[in-house]
């Protein structure tokens, strides 16, 4: 019995494969699908796919493209969420309150660097003319991790998914003082470069089937709207927002415009030094660029 393992983060918008996995539709074909979350996101998912240690992850776009460029061996075999990503921009609780047009010059919250959450700070910056030389960082691993930082009265700043962190501003450990939606597709299949090499027939089988889960999520609604509440503990009425707003893959097609915009970002905001064929982003094998 082969095995291939999926890395992603815990959270709803994974649903599609958590479903995948329990189902093992390949079990007769001597295949196991294996789920293993990864809390700390997309930077520690592309570590990852570099060492090999998981076959395919659901990576944020922005950072696996910039982990790309900078020597990441993974390809995107696909979209698995084709809708932007709505970042809330929090801070504690405990500090003064402002809006976000006053803050400036604060410490960002990130799990690490290189991730989405490093990114979208680089964005948010530019979007508020804040000066990017004065940008300051801290790492804090993950959710979790910024939670423990929220403890205190300092102002910093913590981008991550909205519904996700819509529970810990509910219970008041936090306030969302802002929003910033990616300008790309969020989420894209990556899979390892030596999945790739040793499985690419597995790696197609477990692709298309995904797009079929994808499909039937959205054509279920509220089925699906109650499951995530559930699965996820968010309110059926931030479940409902947030599945209208969200598009999942059904398909291999991938918009090359997509990803020549997210190079062109990263370039701008000086996280990456040149851009690339996108066509060295994808393996073709699995990816319809249109």
């Amino acid at each position: 019995m082969e095995r291939i393992t999926i890395t992603g983060v815990p959270e709803h918008f994974n649903l599609p494969w958590r479903r995948l996995v329990e189902s093992q539709p390949f079990k007769d074909q001597e295949l196991l699908v294996e789920w293993v979350d990864e809390p700390r996101g997309s930077g520690a998912m592309n570590q990852a796919i570099r060492d090999g240690s998981t076959d395919i992850a659901l990576v944020l776009t922005e950072s696996f493209v910039k982990d790309s460029i900078g020597g990441n061996p993974g390809k995107i075999v696909g979209y698995h969420v084709v809708s932007p990503l709505v970042w809330g921009v929090h801070i504690s609780a405990k500090a003064t309150q402002r809006p976000l047009s006053e803050v400036r010059n604060v410490p960002f919250l990130v799990s690490r660097m290189g991730s989405g959450s490093h990114l979208m700070a680089h964005l948010l910056a530019k979007r508020e003319g804040w000066t990017m030389e004065d940008l300051e960082f801290q790492v804090v691993g993950n959710l979790d991790g910024a939670r423990r930082e929220f403890r205190s009265s300092l102002s910093k700043l913590f981008l991550w998914e909205k519904y996700t962190t819509q529970p810990l501003v509910s219970k008041g450990e936090c306030r969302r003082i802002g929003e910033i939606p990616t300008p790309w597709p969020c989420f894209a299949i990556v899979a390892s470069g030596q999945a790739l090499q040793q499985h690419p027939d597995k790696l197609r089988l477990i692709c298309d089937r995904l797009y079929v889960e994808n499909r039937r999520i959205m054509e279920e609604g509220d089925t699906s709207v109650l499951e995530i509440h559930q699965r996820y503990a968010i309110s059926l009425e931030d479940v409902r927002e947030w599945f209208a707003q969200t598009k999942w893959a059904v398909g291999p097609q991938v918009d090359a415009s997509s990803l020549v915009q997210t190079m062109r970002t990263l370039l701008e905001l000086g996280l990456v030094d040149q851009t690339v064929p996108v066509e060295t982003l994808v393996d073709t094998r699995f990816v319809t660029l249109t």
